[in-house]
């Protein structure tokens, strides 16, 4: 994903060009996002060419070899021209430790930024522990074997890395994905949103296989074939999903219940989810998702809506008591009586919501990752043979 649009990079290269380091950034173009180079508050950003976002295993490795070949090549340029002394490579995919082994040759430390476990991944978009998914494990192992730092988004992740990668505990420090509420905040509701209906419900995220979305649709199915059609479901966001999901939703003549916007901007996003009265995660139940955190949720909570998802560790993590939890072995039927249920008590909308947002203003917000995220970086710098952490280190995203 193209920085800025990867919001959790672009945190982190803010807040580490903050504290006084130099940052460089090289990730993919992408819609909206064209220029080789630019240089954006203080950061230089380099962007490479990708292909056609992947589909299938073949797609996928096609996409990621392309991926490969790129960061290879402008990695070597960057530091030809600016050198660097620290090297973050964040996935999917886990092969970007490729690129990270020849630097450290050169004294170079590998900080692995754990967005996904891709094993488990690849398991929930395909289910089937083929070769595929064990060269995703051997992947894994030996990003790890090649990280002097790692960085968990959550604790679930930490001990991925700890008892299946084999890191230290020391070298790993969980730095969570939370949301700035100084830029992501409500704005004034636009009714218009609703498309005459009474109540708008809300998703943002990636259109794909583990999201859950088709079980999105059947509930918009269920609300309609019961006679309720006074709310509609609204999700943002692109992805390789998204021309299957539009015709899923045409299908089954919902296109009056529920739409599929694609990607859209930050104000109309928004606008979106300040407008409506219920916001929902259905990401499948699968260990990876449990295990995983969504930044939806807590953007969500900063937002001050109550949510409704599927039971996972992470998830209740995150949300506590600003989420109703679905667990039924129905799945759609049990996601939509929670909605339903929500629908019809405001005021427990209200409490919801202002958990929510106090849990983000007091804990989960970005600004309480920043320390150790810079503990981290602390760190990787502390095993560089006669370098200290100096405001003029150089770093590369």
């Amino acid at each position: 994903m193209p920085v800025p649009l990867d919001s959790r990079v672009w945190k982190e290269a803010r807040s580490l060009y903050d504290a006084g380091y130099e940052v460089t950034v090289l990730c993919p173009k992408g819609k909206g996002f064209k220029k080789t180079y630019e240089l954006l508050e203080g950061i230089r950003i380099y962007r490479h060419p990708m292909p056609e976002e992947g589909n299938s295993p073949a797609g996928y490795v096609w996409e990621y070899a392309c991926a490969l070949f790129w960061q290879f090549l402008y990695s070597w340029w960057i530091y030809l021209r600016r050198g660097f002394h620290v090297m973050q490579g964040c996935n999917p995919p886990d092969d970007i430790f490729l690129v990270a082994l020849p630097f450290k040759l050169f004294g170079v430390k590998y900080i692995f930024d754990h967005h996904d476990v891709n094993p488990e991944l690849y398991f929930s978009k395909y289910e089937r522990t083929d070769f595929f998914y064990k060269a995703q494990l051997w992947l894994e192992k030996a990003t790890f074997r090649c990280s002097d730092v790692v960085m968990s988004t959550n604790n679930s992740y930490r001990e991925i890395a700890i008892n299946r990668g084999g890191m230290c505990e020391q070298d790993v420090f969980v730095v969570r994905n939370g949301p700035d509420p100084n830029t992501f905040k409500p704005v004034s509701p636009n009714p218009a949103r609703k498309l005459g209906k009474r109540y708008l419900v809300g998703y943002v995220g990636n259109m794909d296989a583990q999201e859950g979305l088709d079980i999105l649709v059947d509930v918009a199915l269920r609300f309609k074939n019961n006679g309720r059609r006074d709310l509609h479901f609204t999700c943002v966001g692109g992805g390789p999903g998204l021309p299957k999901l539009r015709q899923l939703v045409s299908d089954k003549n919902l296109n009056d219940m529920i739409t599929f916007t694609g990607r859209i901007s930050d104000a109309e996003l928004l606008e979106v989810l300040s407008t409506a009265a219920v916001c929902v995660n259905p990401d499948k139940p699968c260990p990876m998702n449990s295990m995983s955190t969504m930044i939806k949720i807590m953007e969500y909570m900063a937002l001050g809506k109550p949510i409704v998802q599927f039971e996972g560790r992470e998830g209740r993590f995150s949300a506590q008591e600003a989420s109703l939890y679905s667990d039924g072995s129905d799945h759609v039927a049990d996601f939509a009586d929670k909605i339903e249920w929500l629908l019809d008590h405001p005021e427990e909308r209200v409490r919801m919501g202002e958990f929510g947002r106090r849990r983000i203003q007091r804990e989960l917000a970005w600004e309480f990752s920043v320390e150790k995220l810079l503990a981290a970086y602390e760190k990787a710098f502390s095993n560089i043979p006669g370098k200290r952490m100096l405001q003029t280190d150089r770093v590369k995203c």
